[in-house]
């Protein structure tokens, strides 16, 4: 029997292109089952729930199947607890095989799962006392795989149609396969983003809030740009900003890092952050690097 390596190129030469497998797991409520659903719709072959010690064999199959299935998106949760210590394992023999894996999480705050459990009136996956001990429960049996995810995305505050883009932007057919770069605006007062890797805090600037000319307008408008850019606080925080990403990109391109997602909050995520931002958007696609911008609370601040 053939090697795991041989079994991948041999895969690879018959798709004509590298297996891409996708892991989606997460906290029980957080959005998996509809993340499925928008990866079937993209033209990914998915299975919710396989074993852990499975998805090797199943990814071969799928790599030496006469449909040429290329994209790969498995769920898995924790229904299935006792597979949970092998995923490390997989992990490691997937890749050491080539197939170019991801792992996604989905995860969301206590007070948002709470909600949405009591208007589906569904019983949480894990006994317990009660359904808030039993996500704390989850959050700390699911750590591990937390750790090991390539990617964590925070649904607690975002629709169904927003999380389907985000992961178009992402896992869609342009989706960029080296290091890619999401940069995030936030308000303080909205809670900090938790899939945040780096974050900057821009609340020292002057604020157009208090002038009244910008007030109404957000720091996609050239008038509040200019206004949060060109204050010396602003250039000098806009130079420092630009030669400390300019120093990590390329090592963690070397190193190897998927996703780097930058997060710059200001008091509501509406002005100076929006601004900083879009700024910063220039400077990471002049690097050659794919970008993505959300901005997260621009309209909730309104």
């Amino acid at each position: 029997m053939s090697s795991p390596p041989a079994r991948a190129a041999h895969a690879e030469a018959e798709t004509g292109e590298r297996v891409r497998l996708i892991i989606i797991t997460g906290l029980s409520g957080a959005g998996k089952s509809w993340a499925i659903k928008c990866f079937e719709d993209m033209g990914y072959y998915c299975v919710d729930n396989l074993p852990t010690t499975l998805i090797p064999t199943f990814t071969e199959l799928c790599a030496h199947s006469t449909r040429r299935i290329g994209r790969i998106a498995l769920g898995v949760d924790i229904r299935e607890r006792e597979y949970l210590h092998s995923v490390v394992e997989v992990l490691g023999e997937l890749r050491d095989a080539g197939y170019h894996t991801e792992v996604l999480f989905l995860e969301a705050s206590e007070e948002a799962l709470v909600r949405r459990y009591h208007e589906t009136r569904r019983r949480h996956p894990v006994p317990s006392g009660s359904l808030l001990d039993g996500i704390r429960e989850e959050r700390k049996l699911l750590a591990n795989l937390r750790e090991l995810a390539d990617r964590v995305i925070d649904t607690s505050q975002i629709t169904v149609h927003e999380l389907r883009q985000r992961l178009v932007d992402l896992y869609g057919e342009a989706a960029p396969t080296g290091l890619s770069v999401n940069l995030l605006s936030f308000g303080y007062k909205f809670g900090v983003p938790y899939e945040a890797d780096l974050v900057f805090d821009c609340r020292f600037l002057p604020n157009p809030f208090f002038v009244d000319a910008l007030k109404t307008q957000d720091g996609r408008a050239a008038g509040v740009r200019q206004y949060v850019v060109e204050q010396p606080e602003g250039r000098e925080f806009m130079t420092r900003l630009r030669e400390f990403l300019g120093y990590l990109l390329p090592r963690y391109q070397k190193e190897g890092k998927a996703y780097l997602t930058v997060a710059i909050g200001c008091t509501g995520g509406r002005h100076r952050s929006v601004a900083l931002v879009e700024e910063l958007r220039e400077f990471v696609t002049s690097q050659n690097i794919p970008v993505n911008v959300t901005h997260r609370d621009v309209d909730r601040a309104a």
